[in-house]
């Protein structure tokens, strides 16, 4: 038995990424296959950070444009406006909505921002090779992956407005170039979380207990 603690990677035992299924290739195998989907087996996410890296600051690129462009533009008979989402959380805060704005605000503006950073710095403790709070770096990873769909809440609002008032001849409902930004930072974020291989924060620990 190995010592308690000890990375199934240490044990020569394998997850296949596609199935789950845990196998232990054969020493010296150089492309070994997963038994039950015969997928190619890798110990850890080929190119995890580069890919990560890559698709985070993307994000951070559109995170800009997305906040300042114009996300949503409204109009009837008698006023028109073109709303960013800071624009339209005041708007719905002054028009007697503070609920919705604060809604709003943090799922659109706060949740893709601490998505952003979260993965900033798993991304620079892997890079570092710390052994910090190794256990609280997990959970952070697990909530990105949990809230990451909530940060399509203004997309989906104003999919919806949009429709709703196709059937009156008086309003308007368009979506802003704010909401192509918007939308590609939500995207480009879930899919660095995906990249992200949270097995790699272990592998300094397992490394310095092999040195002990």
């Amino acid at each position: 038995m190995g010592w308690p603690g000890r990375s199934a990677a240490g044990q020569g035992l394998c997850s296949c990424q596609v199935c789950g299924l845990v196998s232990r290739p054969e020493p010296g195998e150089a492309a070994a296959r997963c038994p039950r989907c015969w997928t190619k087996l890798h110990f850890r996410r080929p190119d995890s950070l580069r890919r990560c890296w890559a698709l985070v600051l993307a994000s951070y690129i559109l995170y800009i444009p997305a906040n300042l462009m114009i996300m949503m533009e409204t109009g009837t008979l008698i006023s028109y406006r073109k709303d960013t989402i800071l624009s339209g959380v005041i708007h719905l805060w002054h028009n007697g909505n503070p609920g919705i704005a604060a809604i709003v605000f943090i799922a659109s503006i706060l949740v893709p921002l601490f998505k952003l950073v979260v993965l900033t710095l798993l991304l620079l403790s892997v890079r570092r090779g710390s052994t910090w709070g190794i256990k609280h770096r997990v959970k952070l990873y697990r909530i990105v992956e949990l809230v990451g769909r909530w940060s399509m809440l203004d997309i989906f609002v104003v999919t919806l407005l949009a429709a709703l008032v196709q059937i009156q001849s008086f309003a308007t409902v368009r979506a802003g170039t704010g909401a192509i930004a918007f939308g590609a930072v939500v995207v480009l974020t879930m899919f660095a979380a995906m990249e992200f291989d949270p097995r790699l924060m272990w592998d300094p620990l397992r490394k310095e207990r092999e040195y002990e």
